[in-house]
């Protein structure tokens, strides 16, 4: 028999090895051809009595199997059917038949081991449904190796695993340890997962299938632990027994406490946990692929797989970079300003294999660079991420200068200094003179545009923006800005830096604030004016954070600094001198920095109360005395809807004016550059969910109530009357 996918080659004790190698891709996938060879090799394996048994590996240097093709799941109609219900469970029929041998419940009760034994010999990553044809082989044999990573991450894109992984991890490993490792999608490392029962053997790399083929003939005939007689769960803890029924009750608060209720796949998967764990094996097999049908066909799964997964991929390598420009070789990046942000920059920097001349106007500023890393590595020495070695030769790259003479062996250069223009002037002028003519200078800069700052350049095709978001080694965006004389070789160098440090890149139009900061201040400003209403801080906290935000507005702005919103509007206000509109927050910044000094965290006031080592201990209670509490205060569905749209509107804004240039951008740079929830997919992906006339009719009643910052522009309005959606439009 052929295949497209595999190859099957018997030797001669009978044992199969089943190498599985897609043609063309980088990393073995279930996309359909797969599933349809690997279906016709199970039929064959089962019935073809020249096999005795066989052993699954891959092909690929990349891993064993990294799961379902997305694009597969994509491509899924969005419906509920019998024979969707069909399609969705093809996999895990499969795997079932492979595991019994093609034999029935029945059947096996009555005559015990049968089927034929099958082993999978591990070399790479095995993960979502490469971890679950593993679960589904009678031994798992893996490499030794702490870069293998073992798991099923299908919850971070609003799934579950689907082809037995919520029924047959649990019943390895305990309950508990598999609902801690679905409901997280972390995978484990090979040492981990055999303490845990979830492999066999580990072996030296490149012995896999070595020891798979031993174990398989010592095996003729062999049945899996949920088949046999009298089997229980580890530690006797199945579904009905008393302890796993104080695990289900504090199981289900603390997901639903992490998760707010807003991630259906939380629920299922306890709930297939529950179902699966009192209903005999092939029952628990059906109701997991209902749920999964369940999840594939709702909004969360498509709006996650679409954002964080194909989106993701697509920016990640970098598509908008101008393709005539050859690939830079950027040795060292000279950085400007040794502050948070310059001192983040120069971490990720080295992390990426550069080394980097970070530059102050003393020593002692300088210093404060190489301090900050020496700090994360010393974490990482200690947690055993990295050798002391390692931490030596990381150090060793970063060289903290003053003299600017230092940046002519620099191949790019980033500007991180006050958002001061008069500041940023004399640097980029005193940069450029020491700085090789064909190096690029970029700059940090969160506010002012782009342009306005090439105006102090000598050579403004050569610069361009690059915004990073703090801190900088966690932050996973990166704005793109290019003025409109920047070239393209200061586009690739952005791009091409940008690949070292592994960020995912939006480009953004050059004006005022870019995106983010053209979004993140509005939501912010609204969580303010309800302050200044009289609306419970503690509400409107609590119901950002169970709307799905990482941090509530107000905390937000204690850590990123009231001062830095008051510096932004006054600086604002200075620019646009005449053209400035209030926005009615003025009074209170002057109210909190200018007279009261509580103007964050780093001050040691806020929003908040902090002690002396910085811990947050709760909202301060003054604010009735300036501003009198609402009565009645309104519902938590009126300040979530305020807190959403100020995402929204904005954000819809932003794509209308071509300040980001297509949906895929804006949703991601939203949900990486200020936590707009996952599960939404972006702004412009929840708008296409509730509907562009839901979102016109709510945005206007808003308006009324609230003023001119919820208009919605006319772009919406046309999308609202076609029934259009934004990534139609965009594909």
């Amino acid at each position: 028999m052929s295949y497209t996918t595999l190859t099957v080659a018997t030797d001669a004790d009978g044992i199969a090895l089943v190498t599985i190698d897609l043609p063309g891709e980088s990393m073995n996938v279930w996309n359909e051809a797969l599933i349809a060879d690997f279906e016709a090799f199970v039929d064959d394996f089962t019935s073809n009595d020249a096999m005795n048994g066989a052993v699954i590996a891959s092909g690929k240097a990349s891993g064993f199997l990294a799961g379902a093709d997305i694009r597969m799941l994509q491509s899924r109609p969005s419906e509920i059917s019998a024979e969707a219900y069909e399609a969705t469970g093809r996999l895990s029929r499969v795997l079932r038949k492979l595991e019994t041998g093609g034999h029935s419940a029945k059947a096996i009760a009555k005559e015990g081991a049968m089927a034929k034994p099958v082993a999978a010999a591990i070399e790479g990553l095995a993960l979502g449904g490469g971890l679950e044809l593993a679960l589904a082989c009678h031994y798992r044999v893996v490499a030794d190796n702490p870069k293998i990573q073992l798991g099923v991450p299908e919850v971070q894109i609003g799934l579950l695993p689907g082809a037995g992984g919520t029924q047959r991890l649990p019943r390895l490993m305990g309950l508990q340890a598999a609902a801690m490792m679905i409901t997280q999608g972390q995978p484990v490392k090979p040492q981990q997962a055999k303490a845990q029962n979830l492999v066999h053997e580990l072996v030296e790399p490149g012995k896999a299938i070595e020891a798979a083929k031993a174990w398989v003939k010592a095996n003729p005939k062999v049945l899996a632990p949920w088949d046999q007689k009298g089997f229980k769960f580890p530690g006797g803890a199945g579904a009905m027994n008393p302890a796993a029924v104080q695990f289900f009750i504090g199981g289900n608060a603390m997901a639903l406490s992490q998760s707010k209720g807003n991630y259906p796949a939380i629920k299922a998967i306890m709930s297939c946990l529950y179902e699966g764990g009192i209903v005999p094996f092939d029952k628990a097999l059906d109701i997991e692929v209902k749920y999964f049908l369940t999840l594939l066909a709702g909004p969360v799964a498509k709006n996650m797989i679409r954002s964080l997964f194909v989106n993701k991929q697509a920016l990640d390598k970098g598509a908008a970079r101008p393709k005539d420009v050859p690939a830079l070789d950027i040795k060292t990046v000279g950085v400007l300003g040794a502050g948070l942000m310059g001192s983040g920059i120069t971490h990720v920097s080295v992390k990426g294999g550069m080394d980097v001349i970070v530059l102050d106007r003393s020593a002692e500023e300088a210093e404060k660079a190489v301090a900050y890393s020496r700090k994360i590595v010393e974490k990482n020495v200690a947690k055993g991420k990295m050798t002391k070695e390692a931490a030596e030769a990381f150090m060793a790259k970063i060289k903290p200068v003053t003299d600017y003479a230092e940046l002519a062996a620099c191949d790019l250069v980033i500007e991180a200094v006050f958002e001061l223009p008069d500041v940023k002037k004399a640097v980029i002028e005193q940069a450029e003179a020491a700085m090789r003519p064909e190096v690029v200078l970029a700059s940090n800069t969160s506010t002012i545009p782009i342009g306005n700052l090439a105006k102090f350049s000598s050579r403004p095709d050569q610069f361009i923006g690059m915004h990073f978001f703090s801190p900088v080694e966690r932050m996973p965006l990166l704005e793109i800005i290019p003025h409109a004389g920047t070239g393209d070789v200061a586009l690739a160098a952005a791009f091409d830096y940008n690949k070292r440090i592994r960020k995912t890149p939006i480009v953004v139009k050059d004006v005022r604030g870019f995106y983010t900061n053209q979004v993140v201040p509005p939501y912010l400003g609204e969580a303010v004016h309800m302050v200044m209403e009289g609306i419970s801080p503690a509400l409107i906290e609590n119901v950002a954070k169970n709307m799905g935000m990482p941090i509530g507005p107000l905390a937000l702005m204690d850590e990123t600094t009231l001062k830095l919103g008051s510096d932004i509007l006054k600086s604002t206000k200075q620019e646009m001198g005449d053209a400035y509109v209030p926005s009615g927050l003025e009074p209170f910044y002057e109210l909190m920095v200018d007279q009261l000094g509580r103007s964050g965290r780093r001050f040691g006031k806020g929003f908040y109360n902090y002690a002396e080592s910085g811990e947050r201990l709760g909202l301060w209670e003054g604010f009735a005395d300036h501003y009198a509490p609402a009565d009645p205060q309104p519902s938590a569905d009126a300040v979530k809807e305020r807190l959403l749209y100020a995402q929204l509107v904005p954000a819809a804004r932003c794509y209308a004016d071509g300040v980001v240039h297509d949906p895929q951008s804006a949703d991601l740079g939203a949900i990486f550059g200020w936590g707009f929830p996952p599960y939404m997919g972006g702004p412009l992906a929840h708008i296409d969910t509730i509907g562009a006339d839901e979102f016109v009719a709510v945005a206007d009643r808003l308006a009324q109530q609230h003023g001119h910052r919820f208009a919605v522009p006319n772009m919406f309005r046309d999308l609202a009357k076609d029934a259009g959606k934004l990534y139609a439009k965009a594909a």
